[in-house]
């Protein structure tokens, strides 16, 4: 194995962690902006409906960064929706 197990947690939950933090200044520009003509409603949708399935993935490994991460990513993807409909 070229990495032992808490190298790959370590790795995991950095990769988690960036990728789910990534997205954060996307949200706060359209909660504050209340603009969402450059967004799009069909990648959202299907965002979170790969969001969705990586957490059951993750629980099927009981990966809690896999879970916590697209939990959390979920809910802004969401979020993002739900302004993309509001203001659309």
């Amino acid at each position: 194995m070229l990495l032992n197990e808490n190298a790959v947690l370590i790795v995991g939950s950095l990769a988690a962690t960036l990728t789910t933090v990534a997205f954060v200044p996307q949200v706060i520009k359209t909660h504050k902006a209340k603009h969402t003509k450059d967004l799009s409603l069909i990648m959202f949708v299907l965002l979170s409906l790969g969001l969705f399935l990586w957490i059951v993935y993750g629980f099927a490994l009981w990966s809690f960064p896999v879970i916590i991460a697209n939990i959390i990513t979920l809910g802004m993807s969401l979020y993002l929706l739900y302004l993309k409909i509001k203001y659309g």
